[in-house]
């Protein structure tokens, strides 16, 4: 029996109310649900929050050296997935090390866009805001998804 892939982080928001964890940014349906998903729906669900932080980060960094990120992240024993994209790794590498974190160069990224100039701390300030609106936005879209399918099983066909 193999274990079950889950991208918690340890540390649920939703635990305080959040309808959104800022630490995975699952929705709190979608943590409730999660053990009870199909391993290619859960690996779905994986891809799209690994695209969500991936375009966040994207406006910040670039992965100059995979190599290197991996090797910082194994150092600091920092999970991560072996499939888990560069940008996302990089998400949980700001969430674990923002207040050490001296020269991002280090860790196989480079600052870009709207991250030149900060230091790590306010860079995951602002990632983690951001990937908090995105990942609210991601459950209101899947609850409207959700409502129009329900509303139009409940329509009646037209031959």
């Amino acid at each position: 029996m193999s274990a079950i892939v889950s991208p918690c982080v340890g540390l649920c928001s939703t635990t305080l109310g959040d309808r959104t964890c800022r630490g995975c940014q699952r929705s709190d349906a979608e943590i409730r649900d999660w053990f009870a998903l199909g391993g290619d729906e859960r690996a779905a669900r994986m891809a799209e929050l690994d695209a969500l932080r991936e375009a966040v980060a994207g406006r910040y960094l670039r992965l100059v050296d995979a190599a290197a990120l991996e090797a910082q992240l194994k150092r600091h024993r920092i999970r991560f997935r072996a499939d888990q994209p560069g940008l996302s790794r990089a998400v949980e590498l700001l969430r674990v090390g923002r207040e050490r974190i001296q020269e991002l160069a280090r860790y196989g990224l480079a600052p870009t866009g709207q991250g030149e100039g900060l230091p790590a701390a306010e860079l995951h300030a602002r990632l983690a805001a951001e990937l908090n609106e995105a990942a609210e936005a991601r459950r209101l879209f899947s609850l409207d998804e959700r409502s129009a399918l329900d509303r139009s099983a409940e329509s009646p066909s037209c031959p």
